[in-house]
């Protein structure tokens, strides 16, 4: 495992806790992806959990129980498909959101995704545009969105400053 993912999940399980922020879980085997996801979401103000392949995004969910999931489909070992059938069968996080990011753009790959559970399906190279539509679209709470970061990375309620 290495110290980038130690320290998300760390970071993940303390803040996991008190939720303040929503959780999302990266489940992408490419570092480079899960750090320009780390990076745009952790931006926007949401908490990060990570996993790198198929098992530990199975792991990471029934552990954190994530707000949102995010979803590979090329994960190594157990792949995003059967991922996603899996995190589904387990009671708590059945009514999770996850989206799929996959470079298949195959009506039949998307139709797969979609019978395995997924509620959304984003083709790679990822419009990160769409992405924080989505995201948004799914991490709202008694119909409010969580609190984001404004233009200047404030928090709305708090003004706290976050460097970038």
């Amino acid at each position: 495992m290495t110290p980038s993912l130690q320290k998300s999940r760390h970071i993940a399980k303390a803040t996991s806790r008190r939720r303040a922020r929503p959780l999302v879980l990266i489940a992408e085997d490419h570092e480079d992806t899960r750090s320009l996801l780390r990076t745009m979401l952790g931006m926007s103000g949401y908490a990060i959990s990570e996993a790198a392949d198929g098992e530990e995004a199975v792991r990471g969910a029934k552990r954190s129980k994530p707000d949102l999931i995010l979803m590979d489909g090329g994960l190594p070992g157990v792949d995003g498909v059967a991922a996603t059938r899996r995190i589904r069968l387990l009671a708590h996080c059945n009514q999770i959101p996850i989206i799929f990011l996959s470079g298949h753009a195959e009506a039949s790959f998307i139709e797969l995704a979609r019978e395995a559970g997924c509620d959304e399906y984003i083709v790679k190279p990822i419009d990160l545009d769409q992405l924080a539509d989505v995201v948004k679209k799914y991490l709202r709470k008694d119909g409010q969105e969580f609190r984001q970061l404004d233009q200047e990375g404030v928090l709305d309620d708090e003004r706290l400053t976050v460097a970038y």
